[in-house]
């Protein structure tokens, strides 16, 4: 193999090697919709995330509501109805006849995974600069650098989130999983869930298209 081919070869492994250690996104699996749910599309829905730390219950309620109001849904994110913890089932039922609302969105938080995999090593091969007191010169040589494969753990945040109709007694319309990995390293994990959720209600006619 040549130099510029070996270079080449560097480049690739050195980015294989960083996406694989945190830069990818959230991404939604194990999608339910309802393909019996037919219109109207909900539009006044309570958002409750279940979670015990205010502060990041608060995080994922505002950020499930604020996409759910670019699509014209009136979501009322629980928080600013029970401060202090999650409601509870009769809350809820209480708290959706009296407000006349039609859907309920819940996020739950789900045991976190370790995915364990390992990393090729690779072969470099990198220039020497030497200079030479006989020869009053410098020259270059070349040596091999081995680089040890690794053993890699990435963890994935998961989360389910539900949708349920009102009417008709209540019934679930959509539901899916979503997967975040190396949580710490993604900013904004609450806002890029929401997007993605939202964006599929609205694929699927529960929700209004976003407004223009």
């Amino acid at each position: 193999m040549n130099l510029p081919s070996k270079a080449l070869l560097v480049v690739v492994s050195c980015f294989l090697i960083g996406s694989l250690s945190g830069c990818a996104s959230s991404s939604l699996v194990n999608k339910w919709h309802d393909s019996s749910f037919q219109a109207p599309v909900l539009s006044r829905m309570l958002v409750i995330s279940v979670r015990k730390d205010p502060s990041k219950r608060r995080i994922w309620e505002d950020a499930f509501s604020n996409e759910l109001g670019k699509h014209g849904v009136s979501a009322t994110p629980s928080y600013t109805i029970f401060p202090d913890a999650p409601p509870d089932t009769n809350q809820v039922a209480s708290t959706l006849r009296t407000n006349g609302m039609d859907g309920i969105l819940i996020i739950r938080r789900l045991p976190t995974e370790s995915n364990t995999h390992f990393v090729e090593g690779y072969v470099t091969t990198e220039p020497n600069v030497r200079y030479s007191r006989y020869w009053q010169q410098y020259y270059t040589y070349y040596q091999e650098i081995d680089h040890p494969g690794y053993i890699d753990t990435q963890t994935v945040a998961i989360r389910a989130i539900d949708v349920t109709a009102t009417r008709n007694g209540g019934r679930l319309v959509w539901s899916a999983t979503s997967r975040t990995p190396e949580p710490g390293s993604v900013p904004d994990a609450q806002s890029g869930i929401a997007d993605l959720v939202v964006s599929d209600l609205a694929h699927q006619n529960i929700i209004a298209a976003m407004k223009k």
